[in-house]
């Protein structure tokens, strides 16, 4: 997005890992006030992805969840969250395993 003449705007990231090992961020400039939902419908993600179900998955800021209408910071970086595929409990124990 464009900076318009006399608009503040704020530079944010939208981050989405499809699968392990593959991660997508866009750069994005929008308005002062813009919201999660704002940035993600922005990054055009929801129109290319088909696993993307911001109903169902969390919404994250900087690794903290977040509500789709938080307001957004200079610099902030909002990560769409894909569900687990195994429980992190199981995941230590076969790593801890996998040491021994």
């Amino acid at each position: 997005m464009g900076r318009a003449e006399g608009a503040a705007t704020i530079r944010v990231a939208v981050a989405w890992t499809p699968k392990a090992g593959v991660a997508f961020e866009l750069a994005l400039e929008l308005p002062t006030g813009a919201t999660a939902l704002d940035a993600i419908r922005a990054s055009g993600l929801l129109d290319r992805e088909a696993g993307i179900d911001i109903s169902t998955q969390p919404v994250g800021i900087w690794g903290r969840v977040a509500a789709l209408d938080s307001a957004l910071a200079e610099g902030d970086r909002v990560e769409i969250c894909r569900p687990l595929t195994i429980n992190p409990k199981e995941a230590r124990r076969r790593r801890a395993q996998g040491r021994k």
